[in-house]
Formats: structure tokens, C-alpha cells, sequence
């Protein structure tokens, strides 16, 4: 159970926010040490301050919340007792979600049904933000892109044990939300990479070596059906659709196995290296000594 004496600090990150956000995070500062602010030169994204937050949090515990004030704190408490029981993330549901029916709750619905399926790590809500994690499993993580929402499915890799349980959800009342129908193709993609790098990142001769035997299948059995057309039926076998379907898969093929290794190429430029997906300006607070006589 959280006790009234435990220490802990709150990491702001500011994603290159235009309005006076950076101000009153000072203000913040000012008035109590143990809130902290990493302060990006532009707009990194989600994953990127996520990825920032981990890194310079210091605590054994660590819980994530979006700043658009929909995500209720008062669930911190909880998320914190389920972790202290033994869970190494424990993963928040919007059971009850105060969004628009068709543009966020739909494709919602269908997205976690979908990276459920793919990842086969179950989940209600992979878009919550409100999450616990344990100091051993972020500190193994590397996010870049929008990798924030797939943390469950690449940390099952370590073989953790996690939790979903239900957290209130309020009604957005500042900025817009980014969102939505729009983003499905997005979502499309990045399943492909996750699914990749979950299970043939470190085999990936079965994935093409499978699409290549496909391939090869296929024009065996297309070379049949012609050399039948040319010699049995005596028609010409120079068709049209034979080099429209041959472009089709050889452009796929292509294009698909690109996109992998491009996927790879950056996991090792992110991880090989130890690059992080940011930039700082500055940051605040991360230098104090006398956070036990903070208030």
C-alpha cells in the first residue's frame, strides 16, 4: 500500500508545446522540488517523451498519464497496490469512455480487437496511456515512431506479468484530439512491424523465405496453366493479364520487404547505437539533492 512518506517525483515532459504550458510547469517547480520538467526543442510525439520519461524517472514504480486531462489521477493509487502485488505492468481501461461513438469509440473497439489478434497479447484498451510499469521493464524498452501504444505486446516479449483493470475516463475539454479514422492506415503499418519484430525479427529468413516459396509456388503452377494453354489448347500463352499479375506480386513483394528492412535498419540505428528519439532544450529539477525535505 502507498504510504503518506513515500517519496516520488513527477516528470513533466514537454512536447514543444506553443502555449504557457513551460510556464506553469515553473510555477510548478518553484513551489515544489519534486516535480521535474524535460522541456524538447520541437514536437517529438508521444512515443519520443514517453521514451524521455523513462529515462531520467529514478523510481522502482512508474506510472504514465497523458496531459489532456481525460485520464484521472486518482487512479495512480490503484495502478501502484497492483504493482506492488507482483505485476510488472498493469495497463488501464477506459471501460467507460467519454469520447464520440463513431470516430473514437468504433475504430477503437476494432483497433484493440485487431492488435489483440495480431500480437496475441489481449487487451481492452491499447490506446490508454494510463499505465504501470516496473524500473526492469522500461529500462529495456527503446520507443520511436508510435510504438508508445504497442509497450504491452514488445515487453511480453521479456515475459512479463501484466494486468488490464478498469480506470475512469473524462470528457475532453481542451485542444483536439489526433486521433482517429485517419490514423487506421497508420495502425495497419505498425502492426505489420510489430508482428514482425515480435516474431521473425530474430528469423527473418522464415517470413521471406515463406513469401518467396509462395512466389515460386505460384509460378509453377501459373507456367503450368501456360505451357497447357500453348501446347494442348494451342493458343497463345502472351496474355495480358500474365504480366499485369507477375508486376503486381514482384511490386508487393518488393515494397513489403522494403518496408521490413527500412523497420530494421531503424531498430538498429535506435538501439545499436543507444539513439534517443529526442532532443532536449533543457532540463529542470533533475539536480536536486534534497528531495526528502521537499513538502
Amino acid at each position: 500500500m502507498i504510504q503518506p512518506n513515500d517519496r516520488f517525483e513527477i516528470i513533466f515532459v514537454n512536447d514543444g508545446s506553443t502555449d504557457s504550458s513551460l510556464q506553469k510547469l515553473m510555477e510548478l517547480h518553484g513551489k515544489d522540488k519534486r516535480v521535474k520538467i524535460l522541456n524538447f526543442r520541437k514536437n517529438f510525439g508521444q512515443s519520443a517523451a514517453m521514451s524521455a520519461g523513462f529515462n531520467f524517472s529514478k523510481g522502482d514504480l512508474i506510472v504514465t498519464l497523458d496531459a489532456d486531462l481525460q485520464n484521472d489521477p486518482a487512479d495512480i493509487p490503484i495502478i501502484i497496490d497492483k504493482l506492488q502485488e507482483g505485476y510488472d505492468i498493469v495497463n488501464g481501461w477506459r471501460k467507460k469512455r467519454k469520447d464520440k461513438f463513431f470516430s473514437r469509440k468504433i475504430p477503437s473497439f476494432l483497433g484493440n480487437k485487431l492488435i489483440s489478434f495480431i500480437t496475441k497479447v489481449k487487451l481492452h484498451d491499447y490506446g490508454c496511456t494510463l499505465r504501470g510499469f516496473k524500473r526492469e521493464v522500461v529500462q529495456n524498452l527503446r520507443l520511436y515512431g508510435e510504438m508508445h501504444r504497442y509497450i504491452p505486446a514488445i515487453a511480453s516479449r521479456m515475459g512479463i506479468k501484466s494486468i488490464e483493470i478498469p480506470v475512469n475516463h473524462r470528457e475532453r475539454k481542451f485542444g483536439h484530439s489526433k486521433y482517429g479514422l485517419g490514423r487506421t492506415m497508420r495502425v495497419i503499418l505498425d502492426l505489420i512491424s510489430i508482428k514482425f519484430l515480435l516474431s521473425y525479427s530474430h528469423r527473418p529468413l522464415q517470413i521471406f523465405g515463406s513469401l518467396g516459396l509462395l512466389m515460386m509456388m505460384i509460378g509453377f503452377f501459373s507456367g503450368l496453366y501456360l505451357t497447357y494453354v500453348k501446347y494442348i489448347l494451342h493458343q497463345t500463352a502472351n496474355r495480358p493479364l500474365l504480366f499485369f499479375t507477375v508486376l503486381a506480386i514482384f511490386v508487393g513483394f518488393q515494397m513489403i520487404t522494403l518496408g521490413l528492412l527500412a523497420e530494421m535498419l531503424a531498430r538498429i540505428y535506435h538501439e545499436g547505437f543507444n539513439k534517443d528519439a529526442y532532443t532536449l532544450r533543457n532540463q529542470i529539477g533533475f539536480s536536486d539533492e534534497d528531495i526528502d525535505d521537499c513538502p
